[in-house]
């Protein structure tokens, strides 16, 4: 068995253990955050209707916004992702959210990204 399937596979049941117990509603939906080797991406979600009610992704992060010599870090990235994500849910009327890390360790970009959300103002 290839050592990538076995990784996802770990991640995965992760993800099953965290999505049982982490479910968003309106009051306090779920902030949803997939990585990949490129990007990151983070959506808020109800679960009650299945609606996404806002969503950022790395992409929309300008390199000119991040602080001098951290253009192209990812972790920088990150955690201006999470203040940008703060920001729109806020404008939205959204302040308490549940964090869902999709199985993924709470370490560098993931943790970045929550870190960044909670100085834009959310409360996990």
């Amino acid at each position: 068995m290839d050592i990538n399937k076995i990784k996802q596979n770990k991640r995965l049941r992760r993800k099953g253990r965290v999505r049982a117990k982490v479910s968003g509603t309106a009051v306090c939906p779920r902030l949803s955050v997939f990585r990949s080797n490129r990007g990151i991406y983070a959506q808020i979600i109800n679960d009650e209707i299945g609606k996404t009610l806002v969503a950022v992704s790395a992409g929309e992060i300008k390199k000119k916004d991040l602080p001098t010599g951290q253009a192209g870090k990812k972790i920088a990235v990150s955690l201006e992702l999470g203040k940008l994500i703060a920001s729109k849910a806020i404008a939205k009327g959204i302040g308490r959210v549940v964090f869902d890390r999709n199985g993924y360790k709470y370490h560098g970009r993931v943790k970045a990204l929550a870190e960044g959300a909670r100085a834009g103002g959310l409360k996990f």
